[in-house]
């Protein structure tokens, strides 16, 4: 996994939210945690994500949504856990050392995502940012918020509020018998 310095703003620097992503940035600039998943590489906005952690003990718990692989207890809070492959109807995969948990903060709630593996923090302008193409974010994908321009790729760049929205949340929060945090 690479290494990057985490950035705050600096101190007066003004965030702004990005009308055409929805994302919030200073100035001209983002970060995002780059994370794969197959062969894609997928971001988050850094902001909505608490921590990283290895996958360790996770609970399954039945009668669940077939993409719910079960909950966590972290530090004494209750975590459903998503399994973002299956989320997203790709083929489940091997579990392996560079696996992660990727612990979000999704309004009010915090839940886990597991990824195949966590790539590195990115820092972005504005303009490497593209629109998703209505054909995809048609197709129910709105949760993607955009494409972003990488020196040898594209990454996906998803909006985790819109993908566990509400009713996603309320079958998650019955998995964990309302016990979320």
């Amino acid at each position: 996994m690479s290494t990057a310095t985490l950035e705050a703003p600096a101190q007066g620097q003004a965030v702004s939210l990005n009308a055409q992503t929805g994302l919030a940035a200073t100035a001209d600039s983002m970060q995002l945690i780059s994370f794969t998943l197959g062969e894609e590489t997928y971001g988050i906005e850094i902001t909505k994500i608490r921590e990283i952690i290895r996958i360790g003990q996770i609970t399954q718990v039945p009668e669940t949504p077939h993409y719910i692989k079960g909950l966590i207890n972290l530090r004494s809070t209750v975590i459903p856990v998503i399994d973002l492959r299956t989320r997203f109807g790709l083929a489940e995969g091997e579990l392996t050392d560079e696996s992660r948990i990727m612990v979000l903060n999704v309004g009010i709630r915090t839940i886990g995502i597991v990824v195949d593996a966590v790539s590195e923090v990115l820092r972005i302008s504005g303009d490497q940012i593209s629109e998703a193409p209505p054909t995809v974010t048609s197709l129910g994908n709105e949760y993607i918020t955009g494409l972003v321009r990488l020196e040898e790729q594209l990454l996906i760049l998803l909006d985790v509020d819109k993908l566990f929205g509400e009713e996603r949340l309320a079958e998650m929060d019955e998995a964990a018998g309302g016990a979320t945090a």
